[in-house]
């Protein structure tokens, strides 16, 4: 469950079946924090807004229940009628409300029934609203290419310790010395790209956990993800490491330089306007 701030008001978001659910009970605290289940309710007993939910059901759940709606339906906006998330839910089986209890629990909804809901409360909070959310959003998509690209030099990764393991493991080495070969070609990817070893950034950076991969950027990841093919490609045409180290680092400076350019005409073109 994630956490976006709007107008200093923290609200909960998350994922349910690949679907975004933001919680209107923190949504309702912007109105009053101290009676959400009560603002929620009058907002349910509004006729317009069980039009909008039945209608929003009806396109999205086909298990939505029609003759149920139309009963709520027709006592919606009468002075007797009262109406909780939970007995929306029950009685008409809908998926766009979800009612959750425990410590993080609360009403939930779509984010389309949320920004509804927002809209009730406070025109100014649903534009806010919007906008905290389209940055998480934003955020999450950035991770995830990182984490593809991560996971992209993973899987070449293992293709370069296959090409050590067939030409540079003598037979009937123990463990730790195959380790220490596999350690050492790691390290040519390294240098080649970063200038330092495993352990040159480890000693340079003791505040710092995981290892000098981990905090490299988007273009690093793209260029060390070419760079273990080509060691893998250079190891089975049996060059010496060192041969292998020279070309590696000068692909690598070839390959930043042309990932990076863009980067660096925006930046330009930055300080051109300032």
């Amino acid at each position: 469950m994630d956490k976006i701030s709007v107008l200093n008001k923290e609200v909960a978001v998350y994922l349910m079946n690949d679907e975004d659910y933001i919680s209107i009970t923190d949504i309702a605290r912007y109105k009053d924090p101290e009676r959400t289940d009560y603002i929620i309710q009058n907002w349910l007993r509004n006729r317009n807004t069980i039009e909008f939910l039945g209608i929003w059901e009806q396109l999205n759940n086909p298990a939505f229940n029609p003759i149920e709606f139309d009963g709520i339906r027709k006592q919606s906006g009468l002075n007797s009628f009262v109406l909780t998330a939970k007995q929306w839910i029950g009685k008409t089986n809908a998926i766009g409300l979800v009612s959750k209890a425990g410590r993080y629990g609360g009403t939930f909804a779509h984010k389309d029934i949320a920004f509804e809901f927002a809209s009730w409360i406070s025109v100014e909070f649903k534009l806010y609203l919007i906008k905290e959310f389209q940055r998480l959003k934003e955020d999450e998509r950035k991770q995830l290419g990182w984490d593809i690209r991560r996971n992209l030099a993973k899987i070449n990764y293992r293709i370069h310790t296959d090409a050590i393991k067939e030409n540079l493991i003598p037979a009937e080495l123990e463990k730790p010395q195959i380790n220490r070969i596999y350690a050492s070609e790691a390290d040519i990817l390294n240098m080649a790209l970063f200038g330092q070893t495993a352990k040159e950034w480890r000693d340079s950076n003791p505040d710092k956990t995981g290892n000098i991969r981990d905090y490299a950027d988007i273009s690093q990841l793209v260029c060390l993800s070419n760079l273990e093919n080509l060691n893998a490609h250079f190891i089975n045409e049996n060059l010496s490491q060192c041969e292998r180290l020279v070309k590696l680092n000068a692909i690598a400076i070839h390959q930043m330089t042309l990932l990076t350019a863009d980067n660096k005409l925006e930046l330009s073109a930055k300080r051109h306007i300032t």
